[in-house]
């Protein structure tokens, strides 16, 4: 799982949209992903809720927060570093973001995405980020199939750019990564910004439409949805 958040509110704004899967018929999970502290990627209580015992990798800095939370099989990495978990390489890779959690912690853990290398497939989970130039290094080192990349958040953008990624500039990465399928994600659960989720939406089918890049490598998901 990546950053599990079955919470009905972040701060004062109520979920706009149910989880897919309610949280009670999740099976057994074997591993968590985080990636970064906000309360709206890391949720604790939405962690103890989960059945099993994940083994947890976070960026390094979290793992006191998990210790102090009586959390045990948990792993801190840092980006480009590397382990492989019951026969899947998982990779921790930069993003250009931030993260804080209480009043003194600004930025005293880290923040990145994740890439996992079976056999056949390597997914990336991009996590929260603006554009970077990082992008182009993480396509010189990897050959994705498939990006989970963030599309919402982004307004106003004169102030989020620097840490949500829009839209346009999302289609931008996802063609720098080379990568052969782009689902988006982030957008529509919370409203954390000006923007709305319908909007992100449109923006992103917009600018794949003016880039004539081919439908089937654009993969829009539907909460609950199953692909195989």
């Amino acid at each position: 799982m990546t950053d599990p958040v079955w919470a009905k509110r972040m701060g004062f704004q109520k979920r706009l949209t149910e989880p897919g899967i309610p949280i009670e018929e999740l099976p057994e999970i074997d591993i968590v992903v985080i990636s970064h502290g906000h309360y709206d990627h890391l949720d604790f209580p939405t962690l103890k809720k989960l059945k099993g015992n994940p083994h947890y990798f976070v960026p390094i800095g979290l793992k006191s927060l998990f210790i102090k939370r009586g959390y045990k099989n948990v792993r801190e990495m840092s980006w480009w570093e590397s382990i492989e978990y019951k026969g899947i390489e998982i990779h921790f890779v930069p993003a250009q973001h931030w993260t804080r959690r209480l009043l003194f912690d600004m930025n005293t853990s880290h923040w990145g995405g994740w890439i996992f290398q079976t056999k056949n497939d390597t997914f990336y989970f991009v996590g929260d980020t603006g554009y970077f130039t990082g992008f182009q290094e993480i396509a010189e080192r990897f050959t994705i199939d498939v990006v989970f990349m963030p599309i919402g958040a982004y307004e106003p953008e004169w102030f989020m750019a620097v840490s949500h990624i829009s839209p346009e500039d999302s289609v931008k990465a996802f063609i720098e990564l080379k990568a052969k399928q782009f689902v988006p994600m982030h957008y529509g659960a919370y409203r954390l910004a000006d923007d709305t989720g319908p909007e992100a939406l449109e923006r992103l089918l917009k600018e794949w439409e003016k880039r004539q890049l081919p439908q089937e490598q654009l993969k829009v998901l539907a909460i609950g949805e199953t692909v195989m």
